[in-house]
């Protein structure tokens, strides 16, 4: 298996993940989902090693964190960026063992089984694995995902449907996963499960110079990984193009994505 499988691979996929990513959110996130100085934590997907730092930094003093991604270009960003003492990075596709890593008080999943449809559960199945008894997953991901726009025209509407069910058939993309993780940590057996419901993409009036590299790239990448010719236009995919940046960067339209969070405690076997 090889990181590209994942749907978002491309060269400027560390720089989109950390122009993206909110220390200040994930840390908000964490420390509702339990995490305490002192832990050993692991950041399954770390990206660019951005999210697994903000974690480092609740669990001092003591703690320690490691980050995995499936990208040596990912690990090697984090490692010149983020590498700190008690914060490591490594190699690895969590769809594989990791038993050799150890044990661990706190384990984050943020953005990863979205792109894992098919195989979603047991991925969690194997990541769950690393915890302690009684230690701590933390499942998060968007549910309803690039779905839910106001002042969007009909035919891109359409569009951007049809895109992203052939990326659930051909992609192994998951727009709904959000919903799923509750089930996930119930069927394992976990205690104590506790959901959040959030916004995470609220997106109104000028557009952020964030959100427009990210929105940007998602259209760029995605419908071209599936070779979706949007027969919705008459020139295909160059005026689709076209008609997004003329909705997106207009200050009435409104997008917003829900974001679900999950944790729970491990219990003994």
């Amino acid at each position: 298996m090889h990181s590209k499988d994942y749907l978002m691979e491309g060269q400027d996929e560390a720089l989109r993940l950390e122009i993206k990513t909110d220390s200040k959110v994930v840390a908000k996130q964490a420390r509702w989902a339990g995490i305490q100085p002192g832990m050993r934590i692991a950041d399954i997907g770390c990206g660019p090693g951005k999210t697994t730092a903000a974690l480092h930094g609740l669990i001092q003093p003591g703690g320690s964190a490691l980050g995995i991604d499936i990208a040596e270009q990912r690990i090697s960003y984090a490692r010149e960026h983020y590498s700190a003492p008690g914060l490591e990075f490594s190699c690895r596709d969590a769809r594989l063992p990791l038993d050799d890593l150890g044990l661990f008080d706190f384990v984050w999943v943020r953005f990863v089984l979205e792109y894992y449809r098919e195989n979603s559960f047991e991925i969690v199945r194997n990541i769950s694995r690393l915890l302690k008894p009684g230690g701590i997953l933390c499942l998060i991901d968007l549910d309803h995902n690039c779905l839910s726009h106001y002042g969007i025209p009909e035919r891109m509407e359409r569009a951007i449907g049809n895109v992203m069910k052939v990326l659930e058939e051909k992609a192994n993309f998951d727009p709904y996963v959000g919903r799923k993780l509750y089930s996930f940590l119930y069927d394992l057996g976990y205690g104590d499960i506790h959901v959040d419901v959030r916004s995470h993409h609220v997106i109104f009036g000028e557009l952020k110079n964030s959100d427009a590299y990210n929105w940007l790239k998602k259209v760029e990448i995605a419908p071209k990984k599936i070779n979706y010719q949007f027969p919705e236009y008459d020139r295909g995919y160059e005026e689709f193009v076209e008609d997004f940046n003329r909705f997106f960067t207009d200050p009435r339209r409104f997008t917003y994505t829900p974001i679900i969070i999950c944790c729970g405690s491990k219990l003994p076997e």
